[in-house]
Parts: structure tokens; C-alpha cells; sequence
């Protein structure tokens, strides 16, 4: 195994000027966001009005989520939204919202899905959904106790646990075994996994920074990118556009990692994700009691919050 212990490289100061002229911003009606309701976290649908009754309404019937967010992303067709006390899935990127009181009190932490199958890592425990909004756990599986980042492309599923490494499931999820016991306790919430070559495999490590793998998670090495990653996501449309999010910085690579150049998230961002057509990137961040998700549509130069 390859030595994964060093501190990632720091992003370069270089970065290639992005192509002439932004993109316009997509329809407010078209993303997630989040507010704070009820002392907690809830997800409406941002529109482009700002009429207070018509918010309030909207906040009042939000799915709850509560504490911090783990998960922003898109899978199958549906964006879902995490924290330490629920999830909220949309399947009209973001114009309703549907809570899921099967993940309440699951403190989900990582997601993954092919086009029959959703996987969300609690903890404790996995939860497997065929409708992608009805969960049940995972029973039987004793290394999947606590289960803290997922990934899957096709039939294979990659989930990282505290207690048994990284395990792996080859049958879509049915049947899990023990890939790697060195490495994958301290993942945090995505593992990317390459549709094109399930076996390249890209990870944020707490403890080692982000990693990759080209053998199916039997070897890693470290990836460079910000110190202590908590979010790694890449364009669906060109999975050598990278983005991470660091406790303190975060980063943006158009090469798959070789080189990285500073990316101005917002203050406090826990989860990134991008739209499916890789023109949108979203970051759920988190402030004190409150949460919220932008959408910046020029690489992170410029940020419009969705509440």
C-alpha cells in the first residue's frame, strides 16, 4: 500500500483562466436551499420572488434535517440533503421537497446510487432504498455498523466504516467484504467512483488528506488539495474537473488532481455538489445554527445564495 500519511500538497497559485464570459444563472427554480427552521435545518425551493408569505410557507412545510450537512448530492436523478438528523430528497431538482422519516435519527454521512439502487450511510448502520425515498437498513453486515462515506458506479459499491476499513460490494449492495483494513476509517462522506473505470477511486481522508486509488480502493496515495478535506465532488460531464472543500480552504482542479488552484467557497462549506450537466456547483454551508447552499456557475468566483 502507498504511503498515504504525508500532508497533501497546498493548492498551487496558478490557475488557468476560465473560458470568456460567464454563464448565466440558472433558475432559482431549479436548486435546493437551506435554511434554519425550528432549530434546525430546513430545505425549501428557492424562486425568484421574495414574497414573505409565500416563503414562509414554504419554510413552515420543509423537510427537517438538523444539524450539521454531510451530504449535498445527485444521484439518480434526485438531490438529496443530509444532516446529523435526517435527509430531504427532491426529484424536480429542488422546486419540492419530500422528507424521508425513514433516515430520521440516522445521522446520514454519505450517499451513493445506480438506477435501481440507493445506499445512504448512517450512523449507526446502512440503509438501502429501491424508490430512492423509502429506506430500510441493511441487517447482517457487522462491519457496516458505522458507516461514514460511499460511493458506487454500475453494481459496485465502495463504503467506508470506522470499525472495518473500506468494504465492498460487487452485486449492488447485497453482499458486502473487506477491500482494505488501513485505510477508510477516517473517510468522510463521498467516494467518488469513476463510471468509466469503477476501480479509480477518489476519497477525502480526515487523517490523510484526499487520496485516490486506480486498483478499487487496495491502494492508495495522496492527491494533494487543501488540508483536512470534508467534501470532494467532480463534474458528472468530465470527471477530471475536481473540486474540495478543506477545513479552511478549498480547491479546484481541471486535471484530475495534478495541479490545484484556490477556489473561494463560501465561509463554512461542509458539502459540495454539481448539477448533472457540470455548469452549476452547489456548496451547503454551514454558520453556526444556520445553513444555507450557494450556486456559483463560473468556477467559484462569484457565489448567489439560493434562500
Amino acid at each position: 500500500m502507498k504511503d498515504t500519511s504525508r500532508t497533501p500538497a497546498a493548492p498551487a497559485e496558478k490557475q488557468k483562466k476560465a473560458s470568456a464570459g460567464r454563464r448565466q444563472w440558472v433558475a432559482a427554480a431549479v436548486a435546493a436551499a437551506v435554511i434554519a427552521v425550528g432549530g434546525g435545518i430546513g430545505v425549501f425551493a428557492a424562486t425568484g420572488g421574495k414574497d414573505a408569505a409565500t416563503e414562509a410557507s414554504r419554510a413552515a412545510t420543509s423537510p427537517y434535517v438538523g444539524g450539521d450537512l454531510h451530504i449535498l448530492t445527485s444521484l439518480g436523478g434526485r438531490l438529496y440533503v443530509g444532516g446529523h438528523d435526517g435527509g430531504g430528497v427532491s426529484t424536480d431538482g429542488g422546486v419540492t421537497w419530500t422528507q424521508l422519516p425513514s433516515l430520521k435519527g440516522t445521522d446520514p454521512m454519505g450517499a451513493a446510487a445506480t438506477e435501481e439502487l440507493t445506499l445512504i450511510g448512517g450512523h449507526p448502520g446502512l440503509y438501502r432504498s429501491t424508490d430512492g425515498t423509502s429506506f430500510t437498513k441493511v441487517t447482517g453486515e457487522g462491519a457496516l455498523n458505522d458507516v461514514h462515506a460511499l460511493g458506487g458506479a454500475g453494481e459496485i459499491f465502495y463504503a467506508s466504516t470506522t470499525e472495518g476499513g473500506l468494504q465492498v460490494s460487487d452485486d449492488g449492495g447485497k453482499n458486502w467484504t473487506t477491500r482494505n483494513t488501513e485505510i477508510g476509517q477516517s473517510f468522510m462522506g463521498v467516494i467518488l467512483v469513476d463510471p468509466a473505470d469503477p476501480e479509480r477511486l477518489i476519497a477525502t481522508d480526515m487523517a490523510n488528506g484526499l487520496v485516490i486509488s486506480n486498483d478499487g480502493g487496495r491502494t492508495w496515495e495522496g492527491l494533494g488539495g487543501p488540508g483536512g478535506p470534508m467534501a470532494v465532488t467532480w463534474d458528472p460531464t468530465n470527471t477530471a474537473r475536481l473540486v474540495v472543500s478543506g477545513m479552511a480552504e478549498s480547491a479546484i482542479s481541471s486535471d484530475g488532481g495534478e495541479t490545484w488552484a484556490p477556489l473561494a467557497a463560501p465561509e463554512g462549506t461542509t458539502a459540495t455538489t454539481f448539477s448533472p450537466d457540470g455548469k452549476t456547483l452547489f456548496a451547503a454551508v454551514r454558520n453556526g445554527t444556520n445553513a444555507s447552499v450557494y450556486a456559483s456557475t463560473d468556477e467559484g468566483r462569484s457565489w448567489t445564495s439560493l434562500v
